[in-house]
Protein backbone atom coordinates (compact mmCIF):
# COMPACT_ATOMS: atom_id res chain seq x y z
CA UNK A 1 0.00 0.00 0.00
CA UNK A 2 1.49 3.43 -0.96
CA UNK A 3 2.08 5.21 1.94
CA UNK A 4 0.52 8.83 2.10
CA UNK A 5 2.44 12.15 3.25
CA UNK A 6 -0.62 14.77 4.75
CA UNK A 7 -0.03 17.82 6.02
CA UNK A 8 0.37 19.04 10.00
CA UNK A 9 -1.50 22.26 10.94
CA UNK A 10 -2.20 23.72 14.26
CA UNK A 11 -0.72 20.47 15.71
CA UNK A 12 -1.80 17.78 13.98
CA UNK A 13 -1.82 15.40 10.97
CA UNK A 14 -4.65 16.95 8.74
CA UNK A 15 -5.59 14.90 5.41
CA UNK A 16 -5.41 16.61 2.00
CA UNK A 17 -8.78 17.46 0.78
CA UNK A 18 -7.40 19.15 -2.69
CA UNK A 19 -7.22 15.63 -4.46
CA UNK A 20 -4.40 16.60 -5.78
CA UNK A 21 -0.99 14.70 -4.98
CA UNK A 22 2.02 14.31 -6.33
CA UNK A 23 4.54 10.84 -6.40
CA UNK A 24 7.55 10.51 -4.11
CA UNK A 25 10.05 7.93 -5.70
CA UNK A 26 12.72 5.75 -4.33
CA UNK A 27 15.75 7.17 -6.13
CA UNK A 28 17.35 3.78 -6.01
CA UNK A 29 14.81 1.75 -7.12
CA UNK A 30 12.44 4.26 -8.94
CA UNK A 31 9.55 2.87 -7.43
CA UNK A 32 6.99 5.54 -6.48
CA UNK A 33 6.55 4.40 -2.46
CA UNK A 34 4.29 7.59 -1.42
CA UNK A 35 1.72 10.01 -2.53
CA UNK A 36 1.97 13.61 -0.68
CA UNK A 37 -0.84 15.82 -0.86
CA UNK A 38 -0.92 19.07 -2.65
CA UNK A 39 -2.51 21.86 -0.13
CA UNK A 40 -5.47 24.22 -2.10
CA UNK A 41 -5.22 27.94 -1.28
CA UNK A 42 -8.03 26.99 1.66
CA UNK A 43 -5.38 24.54 3.16
CA UNK A 44 -2.33 27.51 3.10
CA UNK A 45 -5.01 29.91 4.36
CA UNK A 46 -5.92 27.04 7.02
CA UNK A 47 -2.31 26.58 7.93
CA UNK A 48 -1.41 30.47 7.79
CA UNK A 49 -4.78 31.08 10.40
CA UNK A 50 -3.57 28.52 12.62
CA UNK A 51 -0.04 30.34 13.23
CA UNK A 52 -1.60 33.61 13.37
CA UNK A 53 -3.88 32.53 16.30
CA UNK A 54 -0.85 30.51 17.87
CA UNK A 55 1.16 33.92 17.54
CA UNK A 56 -1.26 35.98 20.13
CA UNK A 57 0.11 33.77 22.90
CA UNK A 58 3.46 32.65 21.66
CA UNK A 59 4.78 35.98 20.46
CA UNK A 60 4.47 36.86 23.98
CA UNK A 61 5.52 34.06 25.65
CA UNK A 62 8.88 34.39 28.10
CA UNK A 63 12.09 33.17 26.69
CA UNK A 64 12.56 30.78 28.94
CA UNK A 65 9.58 28.74 27.85
CA UNK A 66 10.94 29.02 24.16
CA UNK A 67 14.10 27.90 24.86
CA UNK A 68 12.84 24.74 27.21
CA UNK A 69 11.14 23.62 24.49
CA UNK A 70 13.69 23.84 22.26
CA UNK A 71 16.18 21.97 24.62
CA UNK A 72 13.81 19.45 24.67
CA UNK A 73 13.33 19.74 21.05
CA UNK A 74 17.11 19.38 20.90
CA UNK A 75 17.12 15.70 22.96
CA UNK A 76 14.51 14.36 20.52
CA UNK A 77 16.14 15.14 17.60
CA UNK A 78 19.42 13.83 19.19
CA UNK A 79 17.97 10.71 19.84
CA UNK A 80 15.95 9.36 16.54
CA UNK A 81 18.49 11.30 13.99
CA UNK A 82 18.55 7.57 13.06
CA UNK A 83 15.01 7.53 11.94
CA UNK A 84 15.77 10.82 10.52
CA UNK A 85 18.31 10.02 8.67
CA UNK A 86 16.55 6.79 6.90
CA UNK A 87 13.36 8.94 6.12
CA UNK A 88 15.81 11.35 3.88
CA UNK A 89 18.24 8.05 2.37
CA UNK A 90 14.22 7.02 1.24
CA UNK A 91 13.64 10.14 -0.48
CA UNK A 92 16.66 11.89 -1.00
CA UNK A 93 18.89 9.01 -1.98
CA UNK A 94 21.59 9.87 -0.45
CA UNK A 95 24.37 7.62 2.05
CA UNK A 96 23.11 7.08 5.41
CA UNK A 97 26.28 8.75 6.61
CA UNK A 98 25.31 11.84 4.48
CA UNK A 99 21.98 11.86 6.49
CA UNK A 100 23.49 11.51 9.46
CA UNK A 101 25.66 14.55 8.71
CA UNK A 102 22.60 16.67 7.39
CA UNK A 103 21.03 16.02 10.48
CA UNK A 104 24.20 17.16 12.65
CA UNK A 105 24.53 20.53 10.98
CA UNK A 106 20.69 21.31 11.48
CA UNK A 107 21.28 20.05 15.23
CA UNK A 108 24.11 23.39 15.57
CA UNK A 109 21.10 25.76 14.68
CA UNK A 110 18.89 24.17 17.10
CA UNK A 111 21.84 24.65 19.50
CA UNK A 112 22.13 28.58 18.75
CA UNK A 113 18.37 28.70 19.06
CA UNK A 114 18.53 27.33 22.59
CA UNK A 115 20.61 30.10 23.46
CA UNK A 116 18.98 33.05 21.72
CA UNK A 117 18.84 34.89 25.12
CA UNK A 118 22.30 36.53 24.18
CA UNK A 119 21.01 37.56 20.76
CA UNK A 120 18.16 39.47 21.88
CA UNK A 121 19.26 41.09 24.83
CA UNK A 122 18.98 45.23 23.78
CA UNK A 123 20.51 48.50 23.97
CA UNK A 124 20.27 51.07 26.79
CA UNK A 125 21.84 54.98 26.67
CA UNK A 126 20.93 56.38 29.77
CA UNK A 127 20.96 60.30 30.10
CA UNK A 128 20.95 61.24 26.24
CA UNK A 129 19.66 64.49 27.57
CA UNK A 130 18.39 65.43 31.18
CA UNK A 131 16.83 62.50 32.44
CA UNK A 132 15.72 61.64 29.15
CA UNK A 133 16.92 57.49 28.67
CA UNK A 134 16.60 55.50 25.00
CA UNK A 135 16.69 52.11 24.87
CA UNK A 136 16.40 49.46 21.67
CA UNK A 137 14.58 46.30 21.25
CA UNK A 138 13.63 42.96 19.35
CA UNK A 139 10.49 41.97 18.88
CA UNK A 140 9.44 38.89 16.66
CA UNK A 141 7.39 39.85 13.29
CA UNK A 142 4.28 37.38 13.85
CA UNK A 143 3.50 34.40 11.05
CA UNK A 144 6.78 33.79 8.75
CA UNK A 145 6.86 31.08 6.33
CA UNK A 146 9.58 29.02 5.06
CA UNK A 147 10.19 27.39 1.24
CA UNK A 148 12.50 24.88 1.52
CA UNK A 149 15.08 22.83 -1.26
CA UNK A 150 15.05 18.59 -1.78
CA UNK A 151 18.51 18.55 -1.38
CA UNK A 152 18.81 19.07 2.47
CA UNK A 153 15.15 17.82 3.68
CA UNK A 154 16.00 18.33 7.21
CA UNK A 155 19.30 20.47 7.36
CA UNK A 156 17.87 23.61 5.42
CA UNK A 157 14.31 23.76 7.53
CA UNK A 158 16.78 23.66 10.45
CA UNK A 159 17.93 26.68 9.28
CA UNK A 160 15.00 29.10 9.46
CA UNK A 161 12.18 27.50 12.08
CA UNK A 162 14.60 27.28 15.40
CA UNK A 163 15.34 30.62 15.19
CA UNK A 164 12.17 31.81 13.66
CA UNK A 165 10.00 30.53 16.61
CA UNK A 166 12.75 31.09 19.72
CA UNK A 167 12.28 34.46 18.78
CA UNK A 168 8.77 34.23 19.08
CA UNK A 169 7.01 34.00 15.59
CA UNK A 170 5.06 31.09 14.34
CA UNK A 171 6.14 29.50 11.54
CA UNK A 172 4.79 27.75 8.21
CA UNK A 173 6.92 25.39 6.10
CA UNK A 174 6.25 24.48 2.34
CA UNK A 175 9.14 21.67 2.22
CA UNK A 176 10.17 19.97 -1.14
CA UNK A 177 7.54 18.20 -2.34
CA UNK A 178 10.02 15.66 -3.37
CA UNK A 179 11.09 14.09 0.10
CA UNK A 180 8.77 15.63 2.18
CA UNK A 181 8.64 12.84 5.02
CA UNK A 182 11.42 14.55 7.49
CA UNK A 183 9.68 17.48 7.92
CA UNK A 184 6.56 15.95 9.27
CA UNK A 185 8.66 14.33 11.76
CA UNK A 186 10.52 17.30 12.71
CA UNK A 187 6.58 18.43 13.19
CA UNK A 188 6.20 15.59 15.58
CA UNK A 189 9.04 16.23 17.36
CA UNK A 190 8.58 19.49 18.38
CA UNK A 191 4.74 18.79 19.52
CA UNK A 192 6.25 15.92 21.59
CA UNK A 193 8.93 18.41 22.98
CA UNK A 194 5.59 20.55 24.15
CA UNK A 195 5.42 23.33 21.33
CA UNK A 196 1.97 24.63 21.82
CA UNK A 197 0.03 23.61 18.69
CA UNK A 198 -0.40 26.35 15.48
CA UNK A 199 3.63 27.63 16.31
CA UNK A 200 4.84 24.76 13.77
CA UNK A 201 2.55 23.74 10.77
CA UNK A 202 3.55 21.58 7.40
CA UNK A 203 1.70 22.58 3.91
CA UNK A 204 3.02 20.75 1.10
CA UNK A 205 2.27 21.39 -2.56
CA UNK A 206 3.55 23.09 -5.83
CA UNK A 207 3.01 26.71 -7.18
CA UNK A 208 -0.24 26.87 -5.90
CA UNK A 209 0.89 26.49 -2.14
CA UNK A 210 4.04 28.31 -2.86
CA UNK A 211 2.42 31.74 -4.83
CA UNK A 212 -0.69 31.77 -1.58
CA UNK A 213 2.61 31.64 1.06
CA UNK A 214 3.88 35.00 -1.06
CA UNK A 215 0.71 36.93 -1.36
CA UNK A 216 -0.92 36.23 2.11
CA UNK A 217 -1.28 39.74 3.64
CA UNK A 218 -0.60 37.86 7.67
CA UNK A 219 2.74 36.34 6.59
CA UNK A 220 5.08 38.72 7.43
CA UNK A 221 8.60 37.53 6.01
CA UNK A 222 9.29 34.75 3.95
CA UNK A 223 12.60 32.20 3.75
CA UNK A 224 13.91 30.33 0.64
CA UNK A 225 16.66 28.03 -0.63
CA UNK A 226 16.67 26.88 -4.20
CA UNK A 227 17.61 28.07 -7.28
CA UNK A 228 18.14 30.89 -9.01
CA UNK A 229 15.54 31.54 -11.29
CA UNK A 230 13.37 30.92 -8.37
CA UNK A 231 14.62 32.50 -5.66
CA UNK A 232 14.49 35.82 -7.69
CA UNK A 233 10.70 34.90 -8.48
CA UNK A 234 10.73 34.04 -4.41
CA UNK A 235 12.04 37.75 -3.64
CA UNK A 236 10.27 39.78 -6.42
CA UNK A 237 6.65 38.50 -5.75
CA UNK A 238 7.10 38.52 -1.93
CA UNK A 239 8.76 41.69 -1.61
CA UNK A 240 5.89 43.08 -4.14
CA UNK A 241 3.37 42.02 -1.07
CA UNK A 242 5.37 43.63 1.55
CA UNK A 243 7.03 40.94 3.08
CA UNK A 244 10.33 41.12 4.58
CA UNK A 245 12.78 38.33 2.22
CA UNK A 246 15.72 36.01 2.02
CA UNK A 247 16.13 33.87 -0.49
CA UNK A 248 19.28 31.99 -1.01
CA UNK A 249 20.09 30.90 -4.61
CA UNK A 250 22.17 29.09 -7.07
CA UNK A 251 26.02 29.04 -7.00
CA UNK A 252 28.87 27.63 -9.36
CA UNK A 253 32.00 27.70 -6.80
CA UNK A 254 35.13 28.22 -7.78
CA UNK A 255 38.11 26.18 -6.26
CA UNK A 256 41.48 28.04 -7.31
CA UNK A 257 44.36 25.87 -6.82
CA UNK A 258 47.41 27.81 -6.49
CA UNK A 259 51.19 26.21 -8.32
CA UNK A 260 52.66 25.73 -4.58
CA UNK A 261 49.62 24.18 -3.06
CA UNK A 262 49.66 20.90 -1.14
CA UNK A 263 48.10 18.64 -5.02
CA UNK A 264 47.18 15.81 -3.11
CA UNK A 265 45.21 17.74 0.12
CA UNK A 266 43.74 19.84 -3.15
CA UNK A 267 42.61 16.56 -5.05
CA UNK A 268 41.12 15.15 -1.65
CA UNK A 269 39.15 18.38 -0.90
CA UNK A 270 37.92 18.39 -4.71
CA UNK A 271 36.99 14.75 -4.88
CA UNK A 272 34.63 15.17 -2.06
CA UNK A 273 33.37 18.58 -2.25
CA UNK A 274 32.49 17.93 -6.04
CA UNK A 275 31.01 14.25 -5.68
CA UNK A 276 30.28 14.15 -1.96
CA UNK A 277 26.07 14.25 -1.95
CA UNK A 278 25.95 13.45 -5.50
CA UNK A 279 26.81 16.69 -6.29
CA UNK A 280 23.46 17.86 -5.02
CA UNK A 281 24.64 20.77 -2.88
CA UNK A 282 24.80 24.83 -3.22
CA UNK A 283 28.00 24.22 -1.95
CA UNK A 284 29.47 22.00 -4.19
CA UNK A 285 32.54 22.65 -5.69
CA UNK A 286 31.84 22.04 -9.43
CA UNK A 287 34.44 24.46 -11.25
CA UNK A 288 38.48 23.58 -9.90
CA UNK A 289 40.49 26.79 -11.62
CA UNK A 290 44.32 25.59 -11.63
CA UNK A 291 47.16 27.46 -12.11
CA UNK A 292 50.25 26.92 -14.10
CA UNK A 293 51.79 24.18 -14.77
CA UNK A 294 50.32 21.80 -12.14
CA UNK A 295 46.96 21.66 -14.26
CA UNK A 296 48.10 17.37 -15.15
CA UNK A 297 49.43 16.27 -12.30
CA UNK A 298 46.00 17.78 -10.72
CA UNK A 299 43.83 16.24 -13.01
CA UNK A 300 46.00 12.75 -12.68
CA UNK A 301 45.32 13.03 -8.92
CA UNK A 302 41.47 13.73 -9.00
CA UNK A 303 40.78 11.09 -11.62
CA UNK A 304 42.97 8.56 -9.39
CA UNK A 305 40.27 9.19 -6.19
CA UNK A 306 37.05 9.74 -8.20
CA UNK A 307 37.44 6.34 -9.80
CA UNK A 308 37.47 4.28 -6.78
CA UNK A 309 33.87 5.75 -5.10
CA UNK A 310 31.54 3.21 -4.99
CA UNK A 311 28.54 4.19 -6.00
CA UNK A 312 25.36 2.58 -4.90
CA UNK A 313 21.86 2.38 -2.33
CA UNK A 314 22.19 5.14 0.29
CA UNK A 315 21.36 2.48 2.82
CA UNK A 316 24.05 -0.02 1.77
CA UNK A 317 26.85 1.07 4.71
CA UNK A 318 29.58 0.66 1.53
CA UNK A 319 28.03 3.28 -0.61
CA UNK A 320 29.47 6.41 -0.84
CA UNK A 321 27.34 7.91 -3.27
CA UNK A 322 23.60 7.14 -4.28
CA UNK A 323 21.29 8.28 -6.81
CA UNK A 324 20.32 11.33 -7.76
CA UNK A 325 16.90 12.30 -6.84
CA UNK A 326 14.71 12.04 -9.91
CA UNK A 327 15.15 10.26 -13.75
CA UNK A 328 14.19 13.86 -14.98
CA UNK A 329 16.96 15.79 -13.20
CA UNK A 330 19.16 12.70 -13.59
CA UNK A 331 18.82 13.06 -17.32
CA UNK A 332 19.69 16.85 -17.31
CA UNK A 333 23.18 15.83 -15.77
CA UNK A 334 23.73 13.33 -17.74
CA UNK A 335 23.25 15.55 -20.57
CA UNK A 336 25.98 18.21 -19.80
CA UNK A 337 28.37 15.08 -19.60
CA UNK A 338 27.14 14.23 -23.06
CA UNK A 339 27.46 17.24 -24.96
CA UNK A 340 30.79 18.64 -23.29
CA UNK A 341 33.00 17.05 -26.10
CA UNK A 342 31.44 19.10 -28.90
CA UNK A 343 31.81 22.40 -26.57
CA UNK A 344 35.77 21.68 -26.59
CA UNK A 345 35.94 20.05 -23.43
CA UNK A 346 38.01 16.98 -22.67
CA UNK A 347 36.10 14.68 -20.99
CA UNK A 348 38.36 12.67 -18.73
CA UNK A 349 35.68 10.83 -16.90
CA UNK A 350 32.33 9.75 -18.63
CA UNK A 351 29.66 8.16 -15.47
CA UNK A 352 26.41 8.97 -18.22
CA UNK A 353 26.14 5.74 -18.47
CA UNK A 354 26.44 4.31 -15.10
CA UNK A 355 23.91 1.75 -13.54
CA UNK A 356 24.04 -0.48 -10.54
CA UNK A 357 23.60 -3.83 -10.96
CA UNK A 358 20.18 -4.85 -9.38
CA UNK A 359 18.94 -1.26 -9.05
CA UNK A 360 18.82 -0.65 -13.36
CA UNK A 361 15.71 1.56 -12.62
CA UNK A 362 17.36 3.69 -10.50
CA UNK A 363 18.38 7.23 -11.09
CA UNK A 364 22.04 6.18 -11.54
CA UNK A 365 24.96 8.53 -12.31
CA UNK A 366 28.69 8.00 -12.33
CA UNK A 367 31.49 10.22 -11.66
CA UNK A 368 31.99 13.30 -14.41
CA UNK A 369 35.41 15.10 -14.59
CA UNK A 370 35.73 17.58 -17.58
CA UNK A 371 39.59 18.87 -18.23
CA UNK A 372 40.28 22.16 -19.96
CA UNK A 373 37.03 23.00 -20.34
CA UNK A 374 36.18 26.76 -21.74
CA UNK A 375 34.18 29.45 -20.02
CA UNK A 376 31.69 29.12 -22.92
CA UNK A 377 30.90 25.75 -21.75
CA UNK A 378 27.40 24.78 -20.61
CA UNK A 379 28.90 22.87 -18.20
CA UNK A 380 30.64 25.50 -17.06
CA UNK A 381 27.84 28.50 -17.30
CA UNK A 382 25.25 26.64 -15.82
CA UNK A 383 24.28 24.80 -12.23
CA UNK A 384 24.20 21.38 -13.18
CA UNK A 385 23.68 20.14 -9.36
CA UNK A 386 25.31 16.33 -9.96
CA UNK A 387 28.36 14.79 -9.74
CA UNK A 388 30.14 16.64 -13.05
CA UNK A 389 33.88 18.90 -12.01
CA UNK A 390 34.92 20.79 -14.22
CA UNK A 391 38.94 21.90 -14.59
CA UNK A 392 39.76 25.72 -16.36
CA UNK A 393 43.34 26.71 -16.44
CA UNK A 394 44.71 29.59 -15.99
CA UNK A 395 48.54 30.94 -16.11
CA UNK A 396 47.70 33.16 -13.29
CA UNK A 397 46.49 33.97 -10.02
CA UNK A 398 45.31 37.49 -11.34
CA UNK A 399 43.81 35.93 -14.87
CA UNK A 400 41.95 33.09 -11.40
CA UNK A 401 40.71 35.77 -9.65
CA UNK A 402 39.05 37.26 -12.70
CA UNK A 403 37.78 34.38 -14.26
CA UNK A 404 36.20 33.48 -11.07
CA UNK A 405 34.77 36.89 -10.44
CA UNK A 406 33.32 37.03 -13.79
CA UNK A 407 30.75 34.40 -12.78
CA UNK A 408 27.21 36.14 -11.95
CA UNK A 409 26.92 33.68 -8.89
CA UNK A 410 29.02 34.25 -5.94
CA UNK A 411 27.93 31.66 -3.30
CA UNK A 412 30.97 30.03 -1.65
CA UNK A 413 34.72 29.62 -3.15
CA UNK A 414 37.57 28.53 -2.20
CA UNK A 415 41.52 28.32 -2.72
CA UNK A 416 44.24 25.65 -2.21
CA UNK A 417 47.86 27.45 -1.20
CA UNK A 418 50.70 27.72 1.40
CA UNK A 419 51.08 30.99 0.83
CA UNK A 420 49.25 33.22 3.28
CA UNK A 421 49.98 36.35 1.36
CA UNK A 422 48.02 34.97 -1.42
CA UNK A 423 45.13 33.66 0.47
CA UNK A 424 45.05 36.78 2.48
CA UNK A 425 44.74 38.94 -1.05
CA UNK A 426 41.91 36.18 -2.24
CA UNK A 427 39.80 36.64 0.65
CA UNK A 428 39.60 40.37 -0.10
CA UNK A 429 39.43 40.34 -3.43
CA UNK A 430 36.96 37.64 -4.31
CA UNK A 431 33.44 38.39 -4.83
CA UNK A 432 31.84 35.09 -2.92
CA UNK A 433 29.91 35.52 0.37
CA UNK A 434 31.46 32.29 1.27
CA UNK A 435 35.71 32.31 1.35
CA UNK A 436 37.42 28.85 2.11
CA UNK A 437 41.60 28.89 2.67
CA UNK A 438 42.39 25.26 2.10
CA UNK A 439 38.71 24.36 2.70
CA UNK A 440 36.75 23.49 -0.09
CA UNK A 441 33.46 23.45 1.25
CA UNK A 442 32.68 26.94 3.59
CA UNK A 443 29.86 26.58 5.48
CA UNK A 444 29.91 28.54 8.11
CA UNK A 445 28.86 26.93 11.97
CA UNK A 446 26.26 28.17 13.13
CA UNK A 447 26.76 31.04 14.70
CA UNK A 448 27.99 32.91 11.86
CA UNK A 449 25.55 33.46 8.98
CA UNK A 450 25.57 31.58 5.69
CA UNK A 451 25.02 32.98 2.38
CA UNK A 452 26.03 34.41 -1.08
CA UNK A 453 26.68 37.24 -2.84
CA UNK A 454 25.16 38.67 -6.74
CA UNK A 455 23.20 35.74 -8.02
CA UNK A 456 23.17 33.40 -5.54
CA UNK A 457 21.15 35.82 -2.56
CA UNK A 458 18.28 38.11 -2.98
CA UNK A 459 17.61 40.27 0.14
CA UNK A 460 19.83 41.88 2.55
CA UNK A 461 19.91 39.06 5.17
CA UNK A 462 22.19 35.81 5.41
CA UNK A 463 20.48 32.87 6.74
CA UNK A 464 20.99 31.58 10.80
CA UNK A 465 23.84 33.34 13.24
CA UNK A 466 23.16 36.74 13.92
CA UNK A 467 21.54 37.26 10.91
CA UNK A 468 19.23 35.05 11.16
CA UNK A 469 17.95 37.00 14.52
CA UNK A 470 17.69 40.00 13.01
CA UNK A 471 15.58 38.62 10.21
CA UNK A 472 13.07 37.19 12.45
CA UNK A 473 12.74 40.78 14.52
CA UNK A 474 12.49 43.45 13.89
CA UNK A 475 13.91 46.68 15.98
CA UNK A 476 12.15 49.45 18.31
CA UNK A 477 13.69 52.33 20.13
CA UNK A 478 11.83 53.65 22.95
CA UNK A 479 12.95 57.32 24.27
CA UNK A 480 12.02 57.78 27.92
CA UNK A 481 11.29 60.79 30.22
CA UNK A 482 10.29 60.81 33.66
CA UNK A 483 9.74 63.14 36.61
CA UNK A 484 12.49 63.29 39.21
CA UNK A 485 9.97 62.37 42.35
CA UNK A 486 12.02 65.18 44.32
CA UNK A 487 10.47 67.63 41.96
CA UNK A 488 6.65 66.74 42.52
CA UNK A 489 3.98 68.62 43.86
CA UNK A 490 3.24 68.70 47.57
CA UNK A 491 2.00 65.42 49.37
CA UNK A 492 3.69 62.48 50.60
CA UNK A 493 7.34 63.14 50.63
CA UNK A 494 9.13 60.28 49.71
CA UNK A 495 12.47 61.58 51.15
CA UNK A 496 14.16 62.39 47.77
CA UNK A 497 16.75 64.83 48.23
CA UNK A 498 16.57 68.11 46.29
CA UNK A 499 19.37 68.46 44.81
CA UNK A 500 18.77 69.09 41.17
Amino acid sequence: MTKIVNHWIGGKTVEGASGNYGPVTDPATGAVTTKVAFASVEEVDAAVAAAKDAWASWGTSSLAKRTTILFKFRALLDAHRDEIAELITAEHGKVHSDALGEVARGLEIVDLACGITVQLKGELSTEVASRVDVSSLRQPLGVVAGITPFNFPAMVPMWMFPIAIATGNTFVLKPSEKDPSASLKLAELLAEAGLPDGVFNVVHGDKVAVDRLLEHPDVKAVSFVGSTPIARYIHTTASANGKRVQALGGAKNHMLVLPDADLDAAADAAVSAAYGSAGERCMAISAVVAVGAIGDELVQKIRERAEKIKIGPGNDPTSEMGPLITKVHRDKVASYVTGAAAEGCEVVLDGSGFTVEGFEDGHWIGISLLDKVPTTAKAYQDEIFGPVLTVLRVDSYDEGIALINASPFGNGTAIFTRDGGAARRFQLEVEAGMVGVNVPIPVPVGYHSFGGWKDSLFGDHHIYGNDGTHFYTRGKVVTTRWPDPADGPGGVDLGFPRNH
